[in-house]
């Protein structure tokens, strides 16, 4: 028994001090990375009920009537990767807001990311997303009818819910987000739905991707799923990546042609 007892209480010790150090490095991650959301924004969005929404803004070269997207980050935040996605769809032919869902916290750490994940309210990240919506249709060189919704992972899942809110939106892109399989709810999105998943994810899963593409069929939703062999969660990374071809530049240049489809 006195065994048993100190095993027992060296394993709370041990979880206790794991706890501990996640706690402590959320907080130190918070503390560090104070102003990286402002190094990657150029625009603040009016907010009149409060906190203006922090974006980084691309457009395309020359004058004109564009297409606008809605590039909504992973659960890491607003990071380089997404602002590099945002100028090379710009130098396609659109006008892209990857706004700042987290409300300038981003970080490269792990245990805050999922912290972030499970503490910014969803209600508050789809308030923004009306905001930032909004503000473009505003906009003198966006063509209001032509705005979508896409995103990445985190981002993924707030799109497509962000697209059963607003009835307004040209079309979804979802890269391997959290999904929806009910016909009823999906019944609700106002336009086509592109999906990009990997066949070595487990969240979602190829199975939660076939229930999602069935929920879409029942639904009559217009939809383009794609599950890509040899690749897991978060495959499309940066545009280095991309452009070296392979799973990530074959989804990029998918998703770029169901854009010119459905408003390009």
């Amino acid at each position: 028994m006195q065994i048993a007892k100190r095993i027992l209480i060296g394993l709370l010790i041990v979880v206790a001090a794991l706890v501990l150090f996640l706690v402590s490095s959320v907080a130190a991650d918070a503390l560090l990375g104070g102003d990286r959301v402002a190094t990657l924004t150029n625009t603040a969005i009016p907010n009149t009920a409060g906190q203006p929404v922090a974006a980084y803004v691309a457009k395309p070269a020359g004058e004109g009537s564009f297409p606008a997207v809605i590039m909504l980050h992973e659960f890491w935040g607003l990071k380089p990767e997404i602002t590099e996605k945002a100028d090379a769809l710009a130098a396609e032919g659109y006008i892209v807001v990857a706004p700042d869902m987290y409300r300038s916290q981003t970080t490269t750490w792990l245990p805050r990311a999922i912290y972030l994940a499970l503490t910014v309210p969803e209600s508050q990240v789809l308030d923004d997303l009306d905001l930032v919506f909004d503000w473009l249709e505003d906009q003198p060189d966006v063509d209001a009818d032509r705005i979508v919704v896409m995103g990445f992972c985190y981002g993924g899942g707030k799109a497509l819910q962000y697209s059963l809110r607003n009835a307004d939106l040209a079309g979804t892109g979802v890269f391997y987000g959290a999904l929806e399989s009910d016909p009823t709810l999906l019944r609700q999105l106002p336009g086509p739905v592109l999906g990009i998943f990997g066949a070595e994810d487990r969240a979602p899963s190829p199975a939660q991707v076939e229930q999602f593409s069935a929920g879409l069929e029942a639904a009559g939703i217009e939809h383009e799923i794609t599950i890509y062999d040899g690749v897991g969660h978060a495959f499309v990374t940066d545009m280095a990546a991309i452009r070296r071809g392979g799973a990530p530049g074959a989804a990029w240049s998918q998703f770029v042609n169901w854009l010119g489809r459905v408003v390009g």
